[in-house]
């Protein structure tokens, strides 16, 4: 089986699914992964960028990942650019790769170009076209100090209602993260080790094992 993980930031999906991408590899799975954007001067230093481009290398290896795609949008300014050339691009992608299973930030995001990565997927991926790039099914993850910051209304709140088992795998989780030296953060912030532990934890007792993540199941077809 072939997965596609997609990210608007390199740490999204470590902090989403790094254990049930770990799982996916574990069990022969290809894991492809497509960054959505990247880091540019002059809001960045060309240091920090390049430090940003060692960050991603090393934790694909990490990984194991099969393929790495950047679609190079500047970060932080996906409203700056046509929504035509962004789902053109995620859906290039996807019908080149075509995954199986796709994992996706979640739509709710207070981030923006969270958001905007969702609804473009949504918009490259079709229902009635899923079968055509071979998709059977897709998944959004919820990201510390986007999901959760968003105001809880009917249309942001993240709602789970698919969980994963990653009890063998937090431990490995929080080495990936670690090697994003520029996007973690101490405790007691959302992205320092003991929050991204605690829930992880939390939804594992969701559904009584030690540590799980959760999904949105946004689509599949049977």
């Amino acid at each position: 089986m072939k997965t596609l993980v997609i990210s608007t930031h390199p740490d999204d999906e470590t902090l989403g699914c790094a254990g049930t991408l770990l799982k996916h590899k574990r069990d022969g799975d290809d894991v492809h992964w497509l960054i959505a954007t990247s880091t540019h001067t002059p809001a960045w230093s060309e240091t920090t960028i390049a430090t940003k481009n060692d960050e991603v290398h090393a934790v694909s290896a990490a990984y194991g990942m099969d393929s790495v795609s950047k679609l190079d949008f500047p970060a932080a300014m996906l409203d700056t650019i046509p929504v035509a050339e962004i789902i053109n691009a995620i859906g290039d992608l996807t019908a080149k790769i075509r995954p199986d299973t796709v994992y996706l930030v979640h739509g709710g995001d207070v981030h923006s170009d969270h958001r905007i990565v969702f609804d473009t997927t949504m918009s490259a991926i079709k229902a009635f076209n899923m079968k055509d790039v071979g998709v059977r099914r897709i998944l959004s993850f919820e990201t510390l100090s986007s999901t959760e910051a968003a105001p809880q209304t009917p249309t942001s709140t993240f709602l789970p209602n698919v969980f994963v088992d990653i009890s063998d795998y937090i431990d490995k989780k929080l080495d990936i993260m670690g090697l994003f030296e520029t996007e973690t953060q101490d405790d007691p912030l959302p992205r320092g080790p003991s929050a991204i532990r605690a829930l992880a934890r939390y939804r594992g007792a969701s559904i009584g094992v030690e540590y799980a993540e959760a999904f949105m199941l946004i689509r599949e077809i049977i």
